[in-house]
This record gives C-alpha cells, sequence and structure tokens, in this order.
C-alpha cells in the first residue's frame, strides 16, 4: 500500500481557515467598533440636543418668568389707580351733600337761635350755641327731627347764660346725617 502523507495539506489548510477567521474577525470587530462609535456619536447628539432644547427653554421661561412679573406690577398699578379712582368718584359725589347739609341747617334754625362752635365726625354733627329761650332749643330739636337730612337729635347740655338776655341758655345738640332717598332728593 502506498503512503501518502495529507498533513501538511491539511496544515495549510488549518493555516488558511485560521486566517480566515481572524480576517473574518477583525473586520467583524472593525464593524463593531464603527458601530460603537456611530452609537456614541447618535447618543452625544441626541444628548446635546436635548440640552440645547433645555436651554432654549429654560430661557424662554427665565423671560416668561419676567413678564409675568411685568404684569403683576401692572395689576398692582392698576388697582392702586382704581382705588384712587374710586375714592375720588366717592368725594366727587359727596360734594353736593355738603352744600345740602349746610342748606338744611339754615333752614332747620329757628330765630333767635346763633351757633357758636360746629363740629362734623363721620357721619354726625355736634352743635354748640346760643338760644334766646328753651322754647327756642326745642323748636330746632323739632325742626331737625323733621328734616330729611338730619335724624336722632340729641340736647346734651343747657346752660343759662344770663349776660345774653333773661332766658337765654347756651346748648349742645348733636345729631346724625342720614341721606334721604334718591327719590325724594330729586323732587
Amino acid at each position: 500500500m502506498a503512503n501518502i502523507n495529507l498533513l501538511p495539506w491539511r496544515e495549510e489548510r488549518r493555516q488558511e481557515l485560521k486566517q480566515a477567521f481572524l480576517v473574518v474577525l477583525g473586520v467583524v470587530a472593525g464593524f463593531g467598533a464603527v458601530l460603537v462609535l456611530l452609537a456614541d456619536m447618535a447618543v452625544s447628539g441626541a444628548i446635546e440636543n436635548q440640552n440645547s432644547r433645555n436651554a432654549y427653554l429654560k430661557q424662554q421661561i427665565s423671560e416668561l418668568d419676567q413678564q409675568v412679573k411685568e404684569i403683576q406690577e401692572l395689576e398692582k398699578k392698576k388697582n392702586e389707580l382704581l382705588d384712587r379712582m374710586k375714592v375720588i368718584q366717592e368725594l366727587q359725589g359727596n360734594r353736593p351733600i355738603i352744600v345740602r347739609i349746610f342748606d338744611e341747617m339754615v333752614k332747620t334754625l329757628p330765630d333767635g337761635v346763633f351757633y357758636s362752635e360746629l363740629k362734623r365726625t363721620n357721619n354726625g354733627i355736634q352743635l354748640k350755641g346760643i338760644a334766646e329761650s328753651n322754647n327756642r332749643i326745642s323748636s330746632l330739636m323739632r325742626r331737625v327731627d323733621k328734616s330729611d337730612w338730619f335724624a336722632d337729635p340729641n340736647l346734651t347740655a343747657v346752660k343759662a347764660m344770663p349776660n345774653y338776655g333773661e332766658q337765654a341758655s347756651e346748648f349742645n345738640l348733636s345729631f346724625n346725617i342720614s341721606t334721604p332717598a334718591i327719590e325724594e332728593s330729586e323732587e
């Protein structure tokens, strides 16, 4: 039988397969490295993109916060102006009332009664005066009580004043201001 040595051929074949395997392994490793590099670049790009979006949103939020502060300041100024306007309107509305009160005081003043002091506090008036007699003080109280603009007359003190006359008296009278209904004041 003939002796054939196949070992060198097998050895060469193994070397070729080993080299092919190493080449394929190198290509796969290179391809894997490229894929990892591309994935890293994609993730880094996505992170950078998200960071830029976050920065943009923070900038917009800070601008909106500034606008909200400006709006709150404007609202505060608006409320202050409205309060001022309300006070001015109330003062303008009350101007004719003062005139009517003085007019009504003249109408309710009977002959022989003189006011020496007048003091207004909120919705009340306190009077000091001198009357020729106690009947004149009673007449004054009746007129104040009948008035549409005055209510609740209260005589707090009556003191004789002989140096102004035999029956002369000094008196203290207080009453409240009551605004008549709109229909009554228009008539």
